[in-house]
């Protein structure tokens, strides 16, 4: 990709916007704000800035959300779906503005992207139709009595997102809190904010004023909602230390508030003697997520537990077909793999693949910068390590980044120990052509999201979620739906009926 190429994504897309957020139906920008310099990932240039929301900023946030919880509960189901039906024309129409926002600002492939923004499409439909499904129930606890359950929103729900797939995340996230009747303040990472601000217009036009409040900044804005006493409920998808803390944070709120967490992985994919070579090795490279987001996923199956019979083969196969990947600007349409998100998280992979050498992994490919790119941008040719043992940092730690470790193994048990050993349980991946033994495995793995000859696709409708410190509660189902309700039973005292006949029939 040329430099006039490059200034000229940056001249459609960035050049002359304002990225405001969006508080009680008005658009906020950075007056009387500070703002953060935004960055692009690919270049190192600065682009635009963003304003930083103070603690009233929030406070206005969810004074609007409170203010029009009431009217937007009132709608009911089918006035609150034809918002969402609106508003899923609206990203159609805006498809490769946010797959090239997202490009630009958090280093994904383009092409990526917009597969990305493609996918909310199940989810914009998938939400209304679970929510006009939803029933209550009647329980024959006792006779002469009617026991009922009902479902009522919280009111207003805090919502952090992660930095990996901003505007999926922006998009499909709110989704479930919003079809039950909840409005919303959501604040998304501050290092990939743009695509976020440019749906902040589309959730405007899209949905009544309040019900959508979009603020950006870091720590004290990030915080103010976690700890809002009008904020009930609240979910996050980031790491592990930042659910710790805003589990902690949460608490010392003087309020019990209730929590979804998606946080991180470190996750096996076990392969057994028997199966095609190259497939695996294919499902391994998918399941790593490298031409999504560089490997910045939780899901990534980042430790590869590969039978010691196809080892060396296994190895050799991946590293040519690595080789094959083309690492580049994230907005050039032949980008394969695209720089990581900052120079910071660069530096920190960097860190990881020096630890691996040096506590004696050997390092197949890659883990290098390549030759070739802008100088300034934040590039890491994919790094896979062979001979990696679980006491290793590389072999045991999340990483989040385009770093996978291949470990050896021949004994059944110790493989289940080794992959069981670590407090992340989000996924795992087993690849047999044995189905008792792909099941079994599968059963004998703590993990939440489990695939069988797959490996990092997401199924709307099936929960998904973790074990141990990876997660806590479930989403993408109708399980998530409900963790959005406040659950209500109702008893009625009927009386005697016979009473009741006499009092009528005389």
């Amino acid at each position: 990709m040329t430099e006039v190429d490059v200034a000229d994504a940056i001249t459609r897309h960035i050049d002359g916007r304002e990225f405001a957020m969006l508080i009680g139906g008005k658009f906020i920008g950075s007056e009387d704000r500070p703002v953060r310099e935004v960055h692009d990932p690919s270049t190192g240039a600065q682009i635009t800035t963003i304003p930083q929301a103070s603690a009233a900023d929030v406070d206005a946030a969810v004074a609007a959300a409170e203010e029009a919880q009431p009217a937007w509960e009132a709608l009911g189901v089918a006035g609150r779906s034809r918002c969402f039906e609106r508003f899923g024309e609206l990203v159609r129409e805006n498809r490769e503005q946010l797959a090239m926002l997202d490009a630009i600002d958090c280093g994904n492939p383009v092409t990526a992207m917009r597969t990305d923004i493609d996918i909310c499409q199940a989810y914009l439909e998938g939400w209304p139709a679970f929510a006009r499904s939803m029933t209550g129930d009647v329980y024959p606890a006792s006779p002469g009595n009617l026991h009922y359950s009902a479902h009522r929103p919280y009111g207003v729900v805090g919502r952090i997102t992660a930095f990996n797939h901003p505007a999926m995340f922006a998009i499909t996230r709110p989704l479930p809190s919003l079809i039950t009747g909840n409005t919303l303040v959501m604040k998304p990472s501050d290092e990939t904010s743009l695509s976020t601000l440019a749906l902040a217009e589309l959730f405007a036009e899209a949905f009544p004023a309040g019900v959508v409040n979009i603020v950006t900044g870091g720590a004290e804005a990030g915080d103010t909602i976690v700890t809002h006493r009008a904020i009930k409920r609240l979910a996050f998808t980031g790491s592990v230390p930042t659910g710790l803390l805003i589990q902690r944070r949460a608490a010392e709120s003087g309020m019990v508030k209730h929590l979804s967490l998606e946080l991180g992985g470190k996750n096996a994919m076990v392969v057994f003697p028997d199966v095609d070579i190259d497939l695996a090795v294919e499902g391994a490279i998918y399941g790593m997520n490298l031409d999504v987001c560089q490997g910045q996923s939780c899901g990534s199956n980042s430790r590869i537990m590969v039978h010691g019979k196809i080892y060396d083969e296994f190895v050799q196969r991946m590293a040519a077909r690595l080789a094959e990947y083309r690492v580049g600007i994230a907005y050039d349409e032949q980008t394969d793999v695209g720089p990581v998100v900052s120079a910071v998280h660069r530096d920190r992979v960097a860190g990881y693949i020096e630890s691996g050498i040096a506590e004696g992994a050997t390092l197949v490919h890659g883990g290098d910068r390549p030759a070739g790119l802008p100088a300034g941008g934040n590039f890491v040719n994919p790094a896979l390590f062979a001979d990696v043992t679980p006491q290793m940092r590389i072999g045991r730690e999340e990483i989040f980044g385009p770093v996978m470790s291949v470990f050896r193994w021949d004994s059944y048990d110790d493989m289940l120990a080794e992959a069981n050993g670590l407090e992340l349980g989000l996924t795992a991946s087993v690849w047999t052509n044995d189905l008792a033994l792909a099941h079994r495995t599968a059963d004998a793995l703590d993990a939440g999201y489990v695939w069988v000859n797959d490996s990092t696709r997401h199924y709307f409708g099936t929960p998904f979620g973790g074990t141990k410190n990876s997660a806590l509660g479930r989403e993408e189902s109708q399980d998530e739906l409900l963790s959005y309700l406040e659950h209500k039973v109702v008893h009625t005292r009927l009386g005697d009926p016979r009473a009741s006949m006499t009092r009528l029939l005389g």
